[in-house]
């Protein structure tokens, strides 16, 4: 008997195809690199020359004291440093860097909800009229009430943003009673123009109130502290639970409504907690860093091509890519025209839009 016998046969060594894995872990390990660096920077540089050293002795005394219900000047004076210098490293680049954070965050993961919820590749919060809803009631908080508080910004953005996505469901719903992603679409984008409006005729018509609403609808965060960033933070951490939980039954949803309700989805359930994660979401945000684009719309773009469509990867690299932006916008906001400052709602869209257009271009970045 002549050649080998299948058992006696040498077997060929079996050759692992290079997956996504390695290009996931390199561009999460890179974008945390880069999110570290960033935030050391946001919190040391500002339009107040404070030198690096006592910039770090500011931040060990912060955190060291962490409340001690010890003003800043009190502490400063404890660590015989200038009580400007404490102020500024404390009071406004700590929570200035935590709200670039927690809204870039959020807009990139509300930004991935949206277009799973809309079926739509091109899909951004504001496609829903959330962020629309949110700014209207912001802007009738101050018109109509004279409110400037950030801690009734918070809420009275809440509250829009759940009007707005209530009456979108509404809308789409009406004469019909099933909910679809068209129909959806349609009703979020008739929202968003008539309260866009809305906003744009109260702005006019109040010359008086309009340095505050511009510095808001910039995206102004140089006079944002600790009382904007604390109210909103529980509101985003929730949002963003939400999310990562709803990431297996969106996976199912991107097959289909069928092929989802085969797999054991509840679909209708699915497609509420979606809006209602979007809304928390897209809502502290707004009350946050103010009506900010580009970001929902570009950074789930750059996850998906990185990681692909699964939504448990996408979500949480979506989450650091965009909250890299925005951190990156701030620090170049502060820098661009020194010591003066860009709000950074113009230097994201500046940063966005030329990202955006080489995405779109990409075959495999078009579709979910």
């Amino acid at each position: 008997m002549t050649g080998r016998s299948p058992l006696t046969a040498p077997r060929r060594p079996r050759i692992r195809r290079a997956g996504p894995r390695p290009r996931r872990l390199v561009a999460t390990g890179l974008a945390l690199v880069a999110l570290v660096l960033l935030c050391a920077a946001s919190l040391y540089v500002g339009s107040r020359l404070v030198p690096p050293t006592t910039v770090s002795r500011i931040l060990i005394d912060s955190l060291t004291h962490l409340g001690s219900g010890q003003s800043s000047p009190e502490r400063a004076r404890a660590l015989g440093v200038i009580a400007q210098d404490y102020s500024a490293v404390v009071d406004l680049r700590l929570p200035r860097t935590v709200i670039a954070l927690s809204a870039g965050a959020a807009l990139g993961v509300a930004g991935a909800l949206m277009q799973v919820l809309t079926r739509n590749p091109l899909a951004e919060p504001g496609i829903l009229g959330v962020n629309a809803g949110a700014a209207f009631a912001i802007v009738l908080v101050i018109v109509l009430l004279g409110v400037s508080s950030p801690v009734v910004f918070v809420a009275a953005s809440l509250a829009g943003a759940f009007v707005a996505t209530l009456a979108v469901f509404l809308i789409g719903t009406l004469g019909a009673g099933v909910i679809t992603p068209e129909r959806l679409t349609l009703a979020g984008v008739a929202i968003g123009a008539v309260l866009a409006g809305i906003t744009s005729a109260f702005r006019l018509s109040n010359p008086r109130e309009y340095s505050i609403l511009l510095s808001w609808e910039s995206g102004d965060l140089s006079q944002r502290g600790w009382e904007t960033a604390l109210p909103a933070l529980p509101v985003v951490l929730a949002g963003l639970v939400l999310a990562l939980a709803l990431a297996g039954p969106m996976n199912a949803l991107l097959l289909g409504e069928d092929m989802a309700a085969s797999l054991g989805a509840n679909v209708r359930r699915t497609r509420f907690l979606l809006v209602l994660a979007i809304t928390l979401l897209a809502g502290s945000a707004t009350a946050l860093a103010g009506p900010i684009v580009f970001l929902g719309l570009m950074a789930p773009h750059v996850a998906r091509w990185i990681v692909g469509p699964d939504q448990t990867r996408l979500l949480p690299l979506a989450a650091l890519l965009s909250a890299v932006i925005m951190v990156l916008a701030d620090v170049i906001a502060r820098v661009v025209m020194w010591p003066g400052e860009v709000p950074v709602g113009i230097v994201s869209a500046l940063l966005g839009a030329p990202v955006l257009i080489v995405l779109v271009r990409r075959r495999r970045a078009s579709g979910l």
